[in-house]
């Protein structure tokens, strides 16, 4: 495991990343009572809730971070709840909220049901040997502008916008693939796992078996591996104010962009898509 950094180990706000595939009869009952327990125990951030089950970023004290995964817990199948987590000095997110939505991760393919199946799950440790084979192909399953801050070493790049974007994009690379022979084995990654829950259970659906991602995603990977054993290259981003992590988990110091939400290298750092300062008095 990568050694933790003592003064982000001592930064007094746990932020959790969390999501579970299960089956909920009645959603919208749901989210009145959960949406006033983080509201009481003073936790900022979004989580979305789905027939299919439940996602989002939260963060708060410890104390209200363990009574929420308790209440989580209890829900219907979310006993195994996926849970990652980090430290902060200071509240990433500016309120809370609970929003019902179709998918808690939108592929935009409604017949793709990850509880009747998913790829094979590889654990960090074992990542490297199998993404270092020459019969694997390694596939970032994550949207341009992220893979564009880091990425696996030798990872192929979809270029996609967004995550509806995927499965148009892998019938057409499969496609490509396949005239030149059977699709190789295929190994994908995304920040936190649940991406690769619906892409790899899309591939299986679409007839391939040899299909693996990487359980609990990048931010397992980069608290797991130590970085003179990483094949990890470049910043990993995430879904808050903390905007990009290191290998140690650690944030960056960038920012974005408040006129067209581009990356900046720091809060006062022009905007080199829009040439605009960020953060700069608009009136």
């Amino acid at each position: 495991m990568a050694s933790p950094d003592p003064d982000n180990a001592a930064a007094p706000i746990r932020v959790v990343a969390l999501y579970q595939f299960t089956r909920f009869p009645d959603v919208e009952s749901l989210r009145p009572p959960l949406l006033a327990l983080c509201e009481r125990l003073g936790i900022k951030g979004t989580l979305l809730l789905a027939n299919e089950g439940l996602n989002g970023t939260v963060a708060g004290s410890d104390a209200a971070i363990d009574a929420l995964l308790d209440h989580i817990h209890a829900l219907p199948g979310c006993a195994g709840l996926d849970v990652k987590e980090s430290r902060a000095a200071a509240l990433p997110f500016d309120r809370m909220k609970v929003r019902l939505k179709r998918e808690i991760v939108t592929m935009g393919e409604p017949d793709i049901d990850p509880l009747t199946g998913v790829g094979h799950y590889v654990a960090p440790e074992d990542w490297n040997a199998l993404i270092d084979a020459p019969d694997t192909i390694v596939i970032d399953t994550r949207n341009a502008y992220e893979v564009a801050l880091g990425s696996f070493s030798g990872a192929i790049d979809p270029e996609t916008r967004s995550f509806r974007e995927f499965p148009a994009w892998f019938r057409r690379f499969r496609e490509e693939r396949e005239k030149a022979g059977a699709m190789p084995r295929v190994a994908m990654f995304c920040t936190g796992g649940i991406r690769c829950e619906k892409s790899t259970a899309f591939l299986k659906a679409e007839g391939l078996d040899e299909v693996y991602h990487l359980k609990g995603g990048i931010l397992a990977y980069l608290e797991q591996v130590p970085p003179e054993q990483s094949r990890w290259q470049g910043e990993c981003f995430v879904f808050d104010q903390r905007v990009t992590v290191d290998h140690a988990l650690q944030p960056r110091n960038r920012s974005l962009c408040p006129r067209c939400q581009g990356l900046i290298a720091g809060e006062d750092a022009p905007c080199p898509a829009c040439d605009d300062l960020a953060f700069r008095d608009q009136a």
